[in-house]
C-alpha cells in the first residue's frame, strides 16, 4: 500500500519551463477540479467491450488477500493469457491519458553473459517493431504531440522496465493507433542487427555518460552493502564485454524469455471512458501469447553475515574507498532479508510507526548538526531496495578527518533513541506532520495528474503491495493514534536498528585516513546513548510573535484585465495579484518578487549571493531561529523557498487557507526583521566548501560549476566560490552583504489559488501592507547587466579529472530578453527545438557519439540583455570537433534552407499539447504574470501566447536562424580530462567537410 515513502540532464542555469505556458484560448479561466468518477466519453463502437474486468463481488487482482479498501477509481482486469490491467478515468490535465506498460524484468533477471540486456532491449523497442518502421517511434509519437523524453519514455531498473506514453488530446482514433504501436513494440520488436548496430553506441555514450567517480562509488556501495547478492553488481547499464558481445539472437531469446503477457501489466489514467481504455487493452494485448515456457523469476538472494561474527553486533563487510576530489561521507545499513509482505491494514499501521521513529531520529540528527555539530548532516531511512533486502541506512559527512567523532556522535542519537522512549510531545508533532501531509493529499485527489496515478500503480506494483485512496491513507492513520505512543514508537525504533548484518562504506578523499578494519572496529565498538540532541518541546504560535508593524491601507483594488485577477497596491507601494479560484482545492501559490537579484551583488561580495542561496532563510525570523522555524509550521502546510533570479529575489511557497496568514507573515518578517544566526552561514560555507573539489571530478560538473561564468563573460556574479573565497567569508560579511539587500527595491505579492480573497487582503495589509518603506536599489546595481563574451574568441578548454574517456562540449549565441521581446522569444523555442531534433539525431541516433545531447533557450524577462542559446552534449574526448561540426552545420542549414511543414510539426505539435495541458493550474498563471504588477506588457503579452508558440512558418524560421545564429559564430568551451589537449581534426571526416563548406 505504501502509505508513506521517503524519497539530470544538465542545464545551465534555472530557465522557465514550458510546461508553464499558457493558452490564450484559455484565457476564461483554468479548468475546475474534475469529477474523476464520470467517464469523459462513451466507448467507441470500434473497441470491443471489454470481457474481463473484475467487478462485481470479484477481488482484483491488486488486492487478493489484503483487506485494504479498494480505491473505487480503479478498474482491473486479467486476460486469459496472463496480462493484468488496470484503468480508470482522471481528467487532469484534461484531454491526457497516461499509459504505463510495465514488464517484470530487469537487471536482476539477466545472467552473467545478458548483463545490460534489460536495458539494451528497451532501447531497441523504440528503434523498430511491428507497425513501426526503423527509427519511425519518436518522429510518430512527436505527431501525435508527444514531447520526446517526457512524455515519451521508458526506465529500465533491476526489477522491471517500464515504458511510458502521455498523449495529449487523446481522441478514439488516437488511442486507438497508440496501444496498436505499443502492442507491437513489446510483443514484436524487430531486433535486427542494423537496429543493434544503431542502439549499441547509444546505450555505450549512455554507460560513458555515467561513468566518474559519483558513479564508481554508487557501484562500491552496491558491492559493500548487498555482499553476495545479484544487486552488488547487476546494473542496468551493463558491462561493455556484455553489451558487446550482445547479437540479435541473445537479445531476443532475452526478449522471449521475460516479455510475456504474464510478466505484463499495464496502468492506464486519463480523459477517457475507463470501459473503453479497458477494452483497447484488451483489443491489442489480448491475442499475446508467450514464447516457449514460462520461467520464474530469479532469486534475489539475502543478506547474510560473514561466519563468526558476533551475534549482538553482525558487522560484516566494511569498504573504505579513496576519492581524492569527493566530500566524505559515510553509509552503513543494518539489513534484513526481503519478505513478501502481507499488506494489510496492520502492516501499514507499522509502516506509519517506523515513520514516526525515523523522523523523531532524523530531527535530533539535525538539530545536533545546525549546533555545530561534527558532521554536515545525518539521516536515517528504511528501504527495501529492489525487493533485496529490507535494511535501514544511516548516511552523515563528517565535517573533518576526524570520521571516529562524527560516527560516535551519530550512533550516540541513534543509541539514545533505541535506550529511551520518545517524549509524547515529539510524537505528537511528527504525527501532526504526517496528518497535514495525508490531509493535504485528500484536499488535492481531484487535482491529482493521471500520470502521477499510472505510475504510483507501477511501483505499487513492482513492490509486490497494494494503491489506497488518499480518503483510505488518511482514515488508517487517525484511526490508529492510540498507537502512537512513546513505548510503540520505542519498540519499533529498536526493530529498525536489528538486522542480519550490518555493513558499511566510507568514501575519502585522503589515503591512509582510515582502513576497513578500523571501519569495522568503530561499528563495533558499544556507544553510550547521547540523550543532549532531544529537541525540546516548547510551545510557540504565531500570537507569540510582534507584528510586522502598523497596518497599512489599501488605496487601490481594481482588475487587470485577464480572469478575476485584482491588482492591489498598499499604502507602502508594496503591490499584490491575487486570484482566487478553486481550480485546485486545498492549494495556494504564494510568490514573492523583491530587491535586485543578482544585479546586487558586486565582485568583492559575490561570494554572499552562492551562501545566501542556502543561508538566508535558516539564520532566521525575527525571534524565530531555525528550529523555531521549524517548530512553529510543524502541522502546517508552509514552505520557505528562496531563489535568486537575474534581477529580483523571491520567496515561494505553496500554501493553504488556513495557512496563508501565518505564510505571508514569514515572508514579510523576513524583510522587516531578518535574524542574523551564524551557525547557518557557517555551516553553508561547509557544505560549499565540501561540494566544490567534486565539481572536478567529470565535464557534467565542471558545466554546473563553470558554464554560466564563462557564458557570462567572466561575471565574478555567476562564479562558483573556490575554498579560498569560501575560507574569508564570515557570518558578518553575509549580515553586512544581506541587510541592504533585504530593504531595496519593490515588492510585489502574488497570492493564486483556493483562499478567501477578503482575509487574504487583511492579512496582506498586516504583514507586507505593515513593512516600512523601500531603499530604492542602488544606481550601480541597476546599471550591471549580463555580458556575452565577445566574438572570435578561441575555444575555452578547462578540464577534468575524472575518466578518461569523457568531455564534454558547448556552443552558445547570444540572443536578447526583456518582456517586450517575448513573442519572439516563443519562436526563437521553436526554433530551438528544431535545432535539438537535429542534433539529436545525427550525435545520438545517427553516430552514437552522444547520449543526450541538448539545446536550450535562456531568454531573462527582468533584464533587456542576457539571453542565450545554448547546445551542450557529453562525448569522448575525440568527438568534440565532431559536435562543433555537426552543430555549425545543423546553423548553416537553418539558415540556407527553411525546414519543411513535417519538420515544424513535430516541433509545435508537442509544443501545443504542452502548453495546453499545462493551461489548467494556478502555478503557471502566476509565473507568467509576475511582474506585472509594475509591467502591464506581461498582461498584454498573454494575448499571442498560443500563437506564438504553435504557429510559424518556415520562411520566419530561417529568418530568426539568419538573425542570431548568421550575426556571429558560436562561442565555444570543451571539457577535457586532464593530461589530454583538444583534437583539432573531426573524427567523422564527412561532418567535417560539411561544417568547413558551412563557414
Amino acid at each position: 500500500m505504501g502509505f508513506y515513502t521517503f524519497a539530470m540532464p544538465f542545464l545551465p542555469r534555472a530557465a522557465r519551463p514550458l510546461a508553464l505556458l499558457l493558452p490564450i484560448a484559455l484565457l476564461s479561466a483554468p479548468l475546475p477540479a474534475q469529477d474523476n468518477t464520470k467517464p469523459a466519453t462513451a466507448a467507441s463502437a470500434d473497441v470491443p467491450a471489454p470481457k474481463y474486468l473484475q467487478t462485481g463481488d470479484k477481488t482484483p487482482w491488486l488486492y487478493v488477500g489484503s483487506d485494504i479498501p479498494h480505491d473505487k477509481q480503479w478498474v482491473f482486469g486479467e486476460m486469459p493469457n496472463g496480462l493484468r490491467y488496470a484503468v480508470r478515468h482522471n481528467g487532469v490535465p484534461p484531454g491526457q491519458v497516461s499509459i504505463r506498460v510495465r514488464i517484470d524484468a530487469g537487471s536482476l533477471y539477466e545472467t552473467d553473459a545478458e548483463q545490460g540486456f534489460a536495458h539494451l532491449l528497451e532501447h531497441m523497442t523504440f528503434r523498430q517493431s511491428k507497425y513501426l518502421g526503423d527509427g519511425e517511434a519518436i518522429p510518430t509519437f512527436q505527431r501525435l504531440g508527444a514531447t520526446f523524453g517526457t512524455d515519451t519514455n521508458a526506465q529500465t531498473t533491476p526489477t522491471e522496465t517500464v515504458f511510458q506514453l502521455d498523449l495529449p488530446n487523446a481522441d478514439e482514433a488516437k488511442l486507438d493507433q497508440v496501444f496498436k504501436l505499443l502492442s507491437g513494440m513489446i510483443e514484436a520488436p524487430t531486433l535486427s542487427a542494423k537496429g543493434l548496430s544503431e542502439d549499441l553506441p547509444i546505450v555505450l555514450a549512455e554507460k560513458r555518460e555515467r561513468g566518474s567517480q559519483s558513479e564508481r562509488v554508487s557501484q562500491a556501495t552496491r558491492e559493500t552493502l548487498f555482499h553476495g547478492q545479484p544487486l552488488a553488481n547487476r546494473l542496468p547499464i551493463g558491462t561493455e564485454a556484455t553489451l558487446n558481445a550482445a547479437t540479435p539472437a541473445t537479445v531476443r531469446a532475452f526478449h522471449d524469455r521475460w516479455y510475456r503477457p504474464e510478466n505484463t501489466m499495464i496502468a492506464v489514467a486519463g480523459d477517457a471512458d475507463p470501459d473503453e481504455l479497458a477494452g483497447l487493452v484488451e483489443k491489442w494485448f489480448g491475442g499475446w501469447q508467450g514464447k516457449g515456457p514460462h520461467v520464474p523469476a530469479p532469486s534475489f538472494g539475502v543478506p547474510t553475515a560473514p561466519p563468526g561474527v558476533n551475534p549482538e553486533r553482525p558487522v560484516g563487510e566494511t569498504r573504505v574507498l579513496v576519492e581524492p576530489d569527493l566530500p566524505r561521507n559515510m553509509t552503513y545499513a543494518v539489513l534484513r532479508p526481503w519478505h513478501q509482505v502481507h499488506d494489510n491494514i496492520k502492516y501499514n499501521q507499522g509502516l506509519l510507526l517506523d515513520a514516526v521513529a525515523q523522523a523523531i531520529i532524523n530531527r535530533r540528527l539535525e538539530a545536533r548538526a545546525r549546533t555545530g555539530g561534527s558532521y554536515l548532516y545525518a539521516q536515517v531511512q528504511e528501504d527495501k531496495p529492489s525487493r533485496s533486502a529490507d535494511a535501514t541506512f544511516v548516511t552523515f559527512a563528517p565535517l573533518t578527518t576526524d570520521w571516529k567523532s562524527a560516527l560516535l556522535d551519530v550512533r550516540g542519537v541513534i543509541a539514545d533513541a533505541i535506550d529511551q522512549p520518545p517524549t509524547q510531545a515529539e510524537i505528537d508533532r511528527e504525527a501532526a506532520e504526517l496528518d497535514v501531509a495525508f490531509q493535504s493529499q485528500v484536499e488535492q485527489s481531484a487535482v491529482q495528474a493521471g500520470s502521477k496515478l499510472a505510475d504510483d500503480l507501477v511501483q505499487a506494483v513492482d513492490i509486490r503491495e497494494t494503491v489506497a485512496s488518499p480518503q483510505t491513507v488518511l482514515q488508517v492513520f487517525r484511526s490508529m493514534k492510540d498507537q502512537l505512543t512513546p513505548q510503540n514508537v520505542l519498540e519499533h525504533t529498536r526493530e529498525l536498528f536489528k538486522g542480519n548484518v550490518v555493513r558499511a562504506i566510507y568514501v575519502t578523499p585522503t589515503a591512509g585516513e582510515a582502513t576497513a578494519a578500523e571501519l569495522r572496529a568503530a561499528l563495533e565498538q558499544p556507544v553510550k546513548a547521547d540523550a543532549s540532541s532531544r529537541v525540546s518541546a516548547k510551545s510557540l504560535t504565531f500570537a507569540d510573535l510582534p507584528p510586522v508593524g502598523p497596518p497599512g491601507t489599501v488605496v487601490s483594488d481594481v482588475p487587470i484585465g485577464v480572469l478575476d485577477i485584482k491588482k492591489v497596491t498598499f499604502s507602502n507601494g508594496v503591490h499584490a495579484l491575487l486570484w482566487s479560484n478553486g481550480a485546485e482545492p486545498g492549494r495556494v501559490a504564494v510568490k514573492v518578487r523583491f530587491g535586485s537579484g543578482y544585479r546586487g551583488f558586486d565582485a568583492k561580495d559575490a561570494v554572499y549571493a552562492s551562501i545566501g542561496e542556502k543561508a538566508l532563510v535558516p539564520s532566521g525570523v525575527g525571534p524565530l531561529d531555525i528550529e523555531d522555524l521549524d517548530r512553529i509550521s510543524t502541522g502546517r502546510k508552509m514552505g520557505f523557498d528562496f531563489d535568486i533570479d537575474d534581477a529580483v529575489f523571491d520567496f515561494s511557497a505553496q500554501t493553504r487557507q488556513q495557512d496563508l496568514a501565518d505564510q505571508l507573515y514569514l515572508f514579510a518578517a523576513k524583510l522587516a526583521n531578518p535574524r542574523w544566526d551564524a551557525n547557518p552561514v557557517r555551516r553553508a560555507i561547509a557544505a560549499d566548501k565540501l561540494a566544490y573539489e567534486s565539481y572536478s571530478t567529470s565535464p557534467e560538473g565542471v558545466l554546473t560549476r563553470d558554464l554560466t561564468y564563462y557564458e557570462r563573460n567572466k561575471d565574478p556574479r555567476f562564479k562558483t566560490p573556490t575554498p579560498a573565497e569560501l575560507d574569508a567569508a564570515t557570518p558578518e560579511g553575509f549580515k553586512a552583504t544581506w541587510a541592504p539587500l533585504l530593504k531595496q527595491g519593490p515588492v510585489e505579492v502574488l497570492v493564486f489559488g483556493e483562499f478567501d480573497e477578503a482575509k487574504t487582503i487583511d492579512a496582506l495589509a498586516k504583514t507586507f501592507g505593515a513593512l516600512p518603506p523601500r531603499e530604492p536599489i542602488p544606481a550601480a546595481a541597476l546599471a550591471r547587466t549580463e555580458q556575452f563574451p565577445p566574438a572570435g574568441e578561441p575555444t575555452v578548454v578547462l578540464h577534468h579529472n575524472g575518466d578518461a574517456d569523457q568531455a564534454a562540449a558547448v556552443i552558445a549565441w547570444p540572443t536578447a530578453g526583456g518582456v517586450a521581446g517575448l513573442p519572439e522569444s516563443r519562436q526563437l523555442q521553436i526554433l530551438v527545438n528544431l535545432f535539438n531534433n537535429r542534433l539529436l539525431e545525427e550525435m545520438r541516433e545517427r553516430t552514437g557519439a552522444s547520449y543526450s545531447p541538448q539545446v536550450v533557450s535562456d531568454w531573462p524577462e527582468d533584464l533587456d540583455s542576457g539571453g542565450t542559446i545554448t547546445a551542450l552534449g557529453q562525448l569522448k574526448p575525440a568527438d568534440v570537433p565532431a559536435f562543433f561540426a555537426a552543430a555549425d552545420k545543423i546553423v548553416h542549414d537553418l539558415q540556407a534552407t527553411p525546414p519543411t511543414a513535417a519538420e515544424l510539426e513535430r516541433v509545435t505539435e508537442p509544443l501545443k499539447q504542452m502548453i495546453t495541458r499545462a493551461s489548467t493550474g494556478n502555478t503557471f498563471w502566476l509565473w507568467q504574470l509576475e511582474g506585472a504588477s509594475t509591467d502591464p506588457q506581461r498582461v498584454a503579452m498573454l494575448r499571442s501566447l498560443l500563437r506564438d508558440y504553435s504557429r510559424t512558418t518556415p520562411a520566419a524560421m530561417q529568418a530568426l536562424a539568419k538573425k542570431y545564429f548568421g550575426a556571429r559564430p558560436g562561442w565555444r568551451m570543451a571539457i577535457i580530462p586532464d593530461g589530454q589537449r583538444l583534437a583539432t581534426k573531426v573524427p567523422a571526416a564527412d561532418i567535417a567537410k560539411e561544417a568547413a563548406a558551412s563557414r
